[in-house]
């Protein structure tokens, strides 16, 4: 057999191993929480947005939930201000805000427009759109950090009009209270919050990491699968640390509240999320219920 033919039969294999996944999640929600380091590469985010764009045209229902952490400290570091965090959210002051809500709204419209370079329907909202997030201002063990919305309320009826008329939401963190106030919002609640309120089969998270690591200095303790109950001991025995711990949280919370898989994948690997939503090995980490027969991921 030559050589461009063998080419051609393992790209046939390939699609023949997708295709149970594809009939298994057909017309099934897929939140992608889009962030990290894809984001400030052209070539990575352009090949995120096939990804999703592709899961969209083989029958997925994707919604996009982006940051734009660093896009927005490098526009406050031009108003000759310095970024600051507390436990990983950022302080927000009133021109910080705005400066923010001016970033994600950019970030969001670039991300609309490749979307529909690639022939797909797509339609940038924020949080404010249709009620659609609803907050209170967030403190940190006490502390005043500013404008930083904990979510309160999800109304996703906006986000299910879309989908009902075939186009891609993609959606910008942030929110109002209730005296319509404008905060930001953490991309990873934002995202956790709209896969629960839509009851999405699964929330994926594209980080600046592989996956989880019960010992993060051990490269050997990578864990591909885990269980919400052995995600909660690992928190509970201290195991997990920094940035990881609300992520691990905002998870095991994810799917007590009716998401059947969260991924936690790398960003930066090309086509991540083909790759584990796709094949049968996967490439991060995937969380199940307690329940889940942990068959195919």
């Amino acid at each position: 057999m030559d050589k461009d033919m063998t080419e051609v039969l393992k790209k046939a294999e390939v699609l023949i191993e997708a295709l149970p996944y594809i009939q298994q999640f057909n017309r099934k929600i897929i939140v992608v929480k889009y962030g990290g380091s894809a984001m400030s590469n052209e070539e990575l985010q352009r090949n995120v947005i096939k990804d999703v764009t592709l899961l969209k045209l083989v029958g997925f229902k994707p919604i996009i939930v982006h940051g734009g952490g660093k896009e927005i400290s490098r526009w406050v570091g031009k108003a000759g201000k310095e970024a600051r965090f507390v436990n990983g959210l950022r302080v927000t002051d009133a021109e910080t805000m705005e400066i923010a809500e001016m970033v994600l709204s950019k970030v969001n419209k670039s991300l609309v427009t490749m979307v529909q370079e690639l022939g797909v329907k797509a339609v940038g909202v924020s949080g404010k759109d249709g009620g659609l997030l609803t907050v209170d201002k967030k403190y940190v063990d006490g502390q005043d950090i500013g404008f930083v919305g904990d979510i309160k309320e999800v109304n996703p009826k906006l986000l299910y009009d879309l989908l009902e008329k075939d186009f891609l939401p993609i959606v910008a963190p942030i929110g109002l209270d209730h005296g319509f106030q404008t905060y930001n919002i953490n991309a990873d609640d934002a995202a956790c919050a709209i896969a629960k309120a839509v009851h999405a089969e699964k929330l994926a998270f594209l980080t600046d990491i592989e996956g989880l690591y019960k010992d993060v200095n051990d490269k050997t303790t990578f864990i591909s699968r885990l269980r919400a109950s052995e995600a909660d001991r690992l928190i509970a025995e201290g195991w997990i640390g920094g940035g990881m711990l609300p992520k691990l949280n905002n998870c095991t919370a994810a799917i007590r509240n009716g998401v059947s898989r969260v991924h936690i994948l790398d960003g930066r690997i090309p086509h991540c999320l083909l790759l584990e939503v796709f094949t049968d090995r996967g490439i991060g980490t995937v969380l199940l219920k307690d329940d889940d027969a942990m068959g195919q991921a």
